[in-house]
């Protein structure tokens, strides 16, 4: 693109690069030239300074002010030979300045390297995003692993004890239906973001990791707790949570174990008041551990286990709706009964 006020200059340089293999646009002034860029834009601007309605110093500006057009050479091309006007035309954005009258031969040297940068500047970008996806790849990669592991050791922990094959995955799944019912009401917005779905999701699994420290004699004991026993047993949360804590030290900013340390907390504090091990009480308690609880207990209720039979969906229901403002967050509850279509649907319940 060449922009230049002198219908003589223009005629000049169109037949000048023409020769040397160029497509040429010419135009008379720079408010034309720049629709024309944004619409088109070229690989490179000739641009004169000394020019009507606006000078050249301003179109360049105005082209590096736009990101579509910000990275396209310009060469100033002008009589001015005072060095103010070289500084102003680099300053506003200028990547060469040669003085008229030219010889094209070093016209064409000139523009034949700001082209060959262009070039080389846009090769180096492609491999940049090329490596970029490759990191990213790796990253994925790793975290996958990572939660990989950490589920198969939540899982060793929950087989102790849990009957049911596929109980964490299945928690897992319903946590994720509420917080995303949740995520369609106004209040609950900005809280409940894909990235706190997403967390959830990874993050349930962990809710009873705090039973590895819980002796069979205890966890697995066929008959009725004493009320000692019964308090070793509720150490899990605090269990869980602790060495959590210990693994958020090395990773502070990790908002997965961060909303872990919530779920193995607090699973077990109930909305009245009444839970343990804080006695939280209705929102203190983390969101994650509500989303959890009804989660958790829907899944307990429709399992078999070797001392009770599963609950069908509808008595399952029912014990939810009783509980709503006592063991569980009525807001929840509202989810729970928006999505529960689809909590029926899973279909792998022994019994």
């Amino acid at each position: 693109m060449v922009i230049d006020d002198q219908p003589s200059n223009l005629k000049l340089m169109e037949a000048v690069l023409s020769q040397q293999g160029y497509k040429v646009r010419s135009f008379p002034g720079g408010r034309l030239a720049l629709l024309s860029a944004v619409a088109n834009p070229p690989d490179l601007i000739l641009l004169d300074i000394t020019m009507p309605e606006m000078d050249g110093f301003e179109v360049c500006k105005k082209l590096r002010s736009r990101p579509e057009l910000s990275s396209i050479p310009v060469i100033f091309l002008s009589a001015l030979d005072r060095t103010r006007d070289k500084l102003a035309a680099f300053r506003s954005g200028g990547m060469d300045y040669v003085t008229k009258p030219f010889e094209p031969e070093e016209m064409s040297a000139r523009i034949e390297t700001q082209l060959k940068l262009r070039n080389l500047q846009a090769a180096i970008e492609r491999q940049n995003r090329n490596l970029k996806g490759l990191v990213e790849k790796q990253v994925q990669e790793i975290e996958d692993a990572q939660m990989a592991t950490i589920f198969a050791l939540a899982k060793l922990a929950d087989s102790r004890d849990n009957e049911t094959g596929r109980h964490l995955e299945r928690v897992q799944t319903l946590c994720r239906l509420l917080a995303w019912e949740l995520r369609e009401r106004p209040e609950y917005r900005e809280i409940v973001t894909e990235e706190y779905a997403n967390n959830i999701f990874h993050a349930s699994p962990l809710h009873d990791i705090g039973k590895v420290a819980i002796p069979d004699s205890i966890l697995l004991k066929p008959g009725k707790l004493t009320a000692e026993e019964y308090a070793v047993v509720k150490t899990h949360t605090l269990r869980g949570a602790e060495t959590l804590e210990l693994v958020l030290e090395k990773y502070p900013s990790n908002g997965f174990i961060r909303m872990g340390i919530e779920v193995a907390r607090s699973h077990h504090e109930t909305f009245a008041g009444s839970g343990y091990p804080d006695r939280l009480r209705g929102t203190t308690i983390p969101l994650s551990a509500r989303i959890l609880a009804v989660a958790d207990s829907y899944d307990a209720m429709r399992s078999r286990r070797s001392y009770k039979e599963s609950y069908s969906h509808q008595r399952t229901r029912e014990v939810i709706l009783q509980e709503s403002g006592r063991q569980f967050d009525p807001a929840i509850v509202g989810a729970f009964l928006e999505v529960e279509d689809s909590f029926r649907q899973i279909d792998d319940y022994a019994g």
